[in-house]
């Protein structure tokens, strides 16, 4: 287009250059009534990102590991609880980036090569619940063990069990019943829900898979080393230690038991999932029951 510029400056006709170049006439037209002062508005605009670096700061002031897909989230449900138009999440990516807010990239972990074929998640609530447990220690040395239930497609906590001794088959059963009463109140599942474990001891105890069943659970295990099969709970309890254990306060057990309870609280409530479209649980599970939404929005892993 400069050339064609250049030879009709020369004296050259608009229609032969047009023609002999290949290019638009009308755009020819156009470029020649332009101003001296023209400039082109998709280079030169500006927006100001006071406001949004502001609500960015607040987010990861509170949530400093967040990354910035959920940072993007927690302000796309600030404007619609406020109807107002959606931040673009590219957006946030560019302002973060700029305002070096962006967390370090995490190294690339090698592929295992044992293939792992099969799904995990599922498209129905209450169809699949996994569980699995973790330990911390807390800043005086005492170490805390939890064990918990997932919903493999909705990933909300169902329930979960913290205690100072080991992982046995106890805590296994409170953590079954919790979960059974959550979502089924004083009845049981009409159909069996899955129970999908690795095989920890406390799993494979002859009270623990006779209790499951006699509460409409069936125990599965996950093949021997291979902890891609109860994926969703390995996850789980990465973002957990990643997002709240690694931040909260706990200066002792009973201390860190009571913030322990806060972090499931906000992670059913409030944490952004992208499996659920940077949903949380609950947001996702009312917002399918308002809506009249079938559980197959929900990924399959």
């Amino acid at each position: 287009m400069d050339s064609a510029r250049a030879l009709i400056a020369r004296g050259w006709g608009v229609s032969l250059v047009s023609r002999c170049l290949r290019v638009s006439r009308a755009q020819l037209h156009v470029i020649l009534r332009r101003t001296d002062d023209w400039m082109d508005s998709r280079r030169s605009r500006h927006t100001d990102d006071t406001d949004v670096l502001l609500r960015i700061h607040h987010v990861i002031g509170e949530l400093p590991t967040y990354g910035y897909r959920r940072v993007w989230a927690l302000l796309r449900r600030q404007a619609e609880l406020d109807g107002m138009p959606a931040i673009n999440a590219k957006r946030v990516y560019r302002i973060m980036r700029q305002n070096a807010l962006l967390l370090e990239r995490k190294p690339a972990v090698p592929p295992s090569k044992r293939a792992h074929t099969g799904r995990v998640a599922v498209k129905e609530s209450n169809q699949r619940w996994c569980s699995d447990g973790f330990e911390f220690c807390c800043d005086n040395g005492e170490r805390l063990r939890v064990t918990f239930a997932l919903d493999c497609c909705d990933r909300e906590a169902l329930h979960w069990a913290v205690t100072t001794g080991g992982f046995n088959s106890e805590t296994v059963q409170d953590v079954m019943l919790g979960a059974v009463e959550r979502r089924f109140g004083n009845d049981l599942p009409s159909s069996p829900v899955e129970w999908l474990t690795d095989n920890g001891s406390c799993y494979r105890a002859n009270e623990t898979r006779q209790f499951a069943r006699m509460l409409g659970l069936e125990p599965k295990n996950t093949a021997v080393r291979s902890p891609e099969s109860n994926g969703i709970a390995e996850s789980f309890v990465k973002t957990i230690k990643r997002d709240y254990i690694s931040i909260m306060p706990k200066p002792d057990g009973l201390t860190a038991a009571k913030n322990l309870a806060e972090a499931f609280e906000h992670y059913n409530e409030w944490h952004p999932h992208s499996a659920l479209g940077y949903r949380s649980p609950r947001e996702y599970l009312r917002q399918r029951a308002c809506n009249g939404l079938s559980d197959n929005r929900c990924l399959e892993i």
